[in-house]
């Protein structure tokens, strides 16, 4: 597999990270053998020792920033506490999603007793109604949607495109299984359908206004394509 590079400059590297790769394991994890992290396939291409500025599910795909140094990582990490980096994802949900929605509930931290508030802008960029029946109803139907996460908690996205009941399709923890296998066995897409696309901020160091953007990988493309939706990305 090869790295992604989507900018470099002294202070950071920011790479396209796969569908199904963790980026970094665990300390304790007995699976370090069996499948290559981020973190470790950016050393073997690259030589560099990275560090995580914020993070990204093993099953989403997308855009993620990495320091070159320990001491970096704190300022940029700063942008995201400030709400100064615009994040945009997309997601492919089950159903017609609203055109716009401000969904604000909380959710659940690393510590699963504790809910925190959370804040997601969602926007409908495109819809879909395939004669393909899925349980319980004889068609199907599919948006897709911009996400702008305000803050940033764990599974935060699709968490709140369940709460909506417009669930993520892929999503195996939080998602409808009857239109995961549809996908799968009509059209051979497995993978969970949210990407991270685009980041833009202010360059902490440098001052350079940044606009940073991942081309979606190759299952997005061809349902572009199937559904005749626009690519947000072009």
């Amino acid at each position: 597999m090869s790295l992604e590079v989507i900018f470099e400059d002294e202070y950071i590297l920011c790479v396209h990270k796969p569908n199904n790769m963790l980026v970094h394991h665990a300390k304790h994890s007995r699976n370090v053998a069996d499948e290559t992290s981020l973190l470790q396939l950016i050393i073997e291409e690259t030589g560099l020792k990275v560090y995580p500025i914020h993070r990204l599910d093993r099953k989403t795909s997308g855009i993620i920033l990495l320091a070159k140094e320990t001491e970096h990582v704190s300022k940029f990490q700063d942008l995201f506490t400030a709400d100064e980096i615009q994040k945009t994802y997309y997601g492919v949900v089950r159903g017609f999603s609203p055109e716009t929605k401000v969904i604000d509930s909380p959710v659940k931290g690393r510590d699963a007793n504790v809910h925190k508030e959370a804040l997601t802008h969602l926007k409908t960029l495109e819809q879909v109604l395939l004669e393909i029946p899925v349980k319980p109803y004889d068609s199907s139907r599919y948006s897709l949607v911009e996400l702008s996460p305000k803050t940033g908690r764990m599974h935060q996205l699709r968490v709140h495109s369940n709460k909506i009941s417009h669930p993520l399709i892929g999503d195996a923890k939080y998602g409808d299984k009857n239109h995961d296998m549809m996908f799968d066995e009509k059209f051979g897409w497995k993978n969970m359908f949210l990407h991270a696309g685009k980041l833009e901020f202010k360059h902490p160091f440098t001052s350079e206004e940044l606009t940073l953007k991942a081309p979606f990988p190759t299952d997005w493309i061809a349902l572009f394509e199937e559904f005749k939706w626009g690519n947000p990305l072009d």
